[in-house]
């Protein structure tokens, strides 16, 4: 079973944004994947991680949305932050517009799901 870490908490700054990982990791047992799936199921977007040869997932549920729609709308650069430093997450930002276009008026995903995505990212999905 891959691990799944929940980020619930989130530091701004300047132009960068920090998901704080509260979980004991070192920078070096992480690499970015650049790659972010859906999980409709438990309304979340996962950022895939590698650790110790193996994939994880870094979860951004509905109470970071609004994390994340600052982060589109600012242009802010993303970062893991761990106990020991900053991961950054690449092509995090691309990837997550790329979803949300995609999600939207999409009912494979859910009506539920497609509902609180078009609320939560409208000022994104309609500039």
């Amino acid at each position: 079973m891959r691990n799944v870490y929940i980020i619930n908490h989130v530091e701004v700054v300047h132009n960068e944004i920090y998901f704080i990982l509260n979980e004991k990791k070192q920078l070096s047992q992480l690499q970015s994947t650049g790659q972010v799936i859906v999980d409709s199921d438990n309304e979340a977007f996962l950022y895939i991680i590698e650790e110790n040869e193996a994939y994880s997932y870094i979860s951004f549920a509905k109470n970071v949305w609004p994390h994340l729609l600052q982060m589109l709308l600012a242009e802010q650069k993303a970062y893991l932050k761990v106990e020991d430093g900053l991961l950054p997450l690449q092509q995090f930002a691309d990837e997550l517009q790329g979803l949300l276009y995609n999600i939207e008026g999409n009912s494979n995903y859910g009506d539920q799901f497609v509902d609180n995505i078009e609320k939560a990212f409208a000022e994104f999905l309609n500039k």
